[in-house]
């Protein structure tokens, strides 16, 4: 039975699943049965959406003023690239510290105050005298955008089963636009007032975010758990373990994510350079163009809760290898590179919808454990992508960026067809 008092559901536990391996004192289970709960609403699905958008914005307004940035702090052209690895390697230090509470603590309470944290740290980075003090604030900054999973969570939770997968599409594709609007934002922003007025704005939103939160927002949570934060932390690694479709779906994450890296962290490098020079609003529009791609994929969830998950991994895995050979010819005709990012965000997006959808699935009682398991390969793929594509375009240009993600994905496509052919 469940209880409903000022505005808080809380649910009892219940017992583990027979045959799910055990820890805890006295044989507490680690994961339980789904309970039931309450339904979202659209307004609370469009709130979680914005704050995933707001959060994880915050990671990639560097990318289309990385040269901009190498100027003002004095870092090599070669190895600007580590700002975003710095922020994707903190990324999953927060997933694999933060993430985890979700399952410990009252969800909304801990997005409430990841955001305000949030807050605080963006100030740090607008402020920043020195290349390590902006580091180290673009790290912290970094680790809490994690929020955005426990978000993702929160809504797969309060989801019925029969709509997560297009509940999760939703409040994802919320996360993808915040990704692309983040360059749009960025570049205006940066011409208008300079790069650090891209990071105190951000701090305003999510000073606003948190608390539309938790106005809208209702607090579900289950009854306390018996596992303490450090056995907490060790089941992510035995559900990893376990499960062999978190497994499979966590590596396809890496690969999708660093072809989406190497395109977005080395697309500023030559659009800002002759013959283009464009200005930091024109490099950012990019971003505005991925968003039809993302809109596109919308639909993966829903193909996901019908069964068609492998079919839908399989076509969006062609279109990403496919995309590398329009956006190879950027030199040649920017409607081409157009064609390439709608192409490639809608392919990510389709797979990254449908993992989640996939793997949300296997232990509703895990959610945030689900999550940080998987985004810790995403946070990997992200990371290495984007301090490679750089350092490729140094020493070959826009052709080597273009082969390096297209063997990215050919590696992604590879891997996907060899385990589907295994689990059929």
């Amino acid at each position: 039975m469940e209880t409903c008092e000022n505005n808080m559901i809380v649910v009892p536990e219940e017992p583990a699943r027979p045959g799910v391996e055990m820890a805890g004192e006295g044989g507490q289970g680690l994961y339980a049965a789904s309970a039931s709960k309450p339904s979202l609403s659209r307004l609370m699905v469009i709130a979680l959406a914005v704050t995933c958008g707001v959060a994880v914005a915050n990671i990639y307004y560097a990318q289309p003023l990385l040269a901009t940035m190498a100027k003002d702090f004095r870092v090599p052209e070669a190895s600007i690239g580590i700002v975003i690895t710095v922020t994707q390697m903190c990324y999953g230090v927060g997933l694999l510290l933060l993430v985890p509470l979700g399952d410990l603590l009252n969800r909304r309470w801990l997005i409430v105050g990841q955001l305000l944290l949030s807050a605080l740290a963006l100030l740090v980075v607008v402020t920043a005298p020195t290349a390590p003090v902006w580091l180290i604030g673009i790290g912290v900054v970094g680790s809490l955008a994690t929020v955005v999973q426990a978000v993702v969570a929160y809504a797969a939770v309060l989801a019925a089963p029969s709509e997560r997968g297009r509940t999760v599409g939703l409040v994802t594709s919320g996360v993808v636009i915040g990704i692309l609007l983040a360059r749009t934002i960025a570049g205006v922003l940066a011409d208008l007032a300079g790069w650090r007025s891209v990071y105190a704005v951000s701090a305003l939103l999510a000073l606003l975010m948190a608390a539309i939160v938790f106005r809208v927002l209702p607090s579900y949570e289950k009854a306390k758990t018996p596992l303490s934060y450090p056995q907490l932390l060790r089941s992510i690694c035995v559900l990893f373990m376990h499960e062999h479709l978190l497994r499979i779906r966590a590596v396809l994450a890496l690969l999708i994510f660093a072809a989406f890296s190497i395109l977005w962290t080395s697309l500023s490098l030559p659009l800002s350079a002759p013959p283009f020079s464009f200005s930091h609003t024109l490099i950012g529009s990019f971003g505005l163009v991925g968003i039809a791609g993302v809109l596109a994929a919308r639909r993966a969830g829903s193909l996901a809760d019908r069964g068609l998950e492998q079919w839908t991994t399989g076509v969006a895995l062609l279109l990403l290898l496919a995309s590398w050979l329009p956006i190879s010819l950027i030199k040649h005709s920017l409607l081409a590179l157009i064609v390439g990012i709608v192409l490639l965000d809608l392919a990510v997006q389709a797979v990254h919808v449908t993992n989640q959808s996939m793997i949300y699935h296997v232990r509703p009682d895990a959610l945030s454990r689900l999550a940080a398991s998987y985004m810790i390969f995403y946070s990997i793929g992200s990371a290495a992508g984007s301090i490679a594509s750089t350092m490729v375009y140094v020493h070959a240009g826009w052709i080597g960026v273009s082969l390096l993600g297209a063997a990215v994905s050919v590696v992604a496509l590879l891997f996907w067809a060899l385990t589907a052919m295994m689990t059929f």
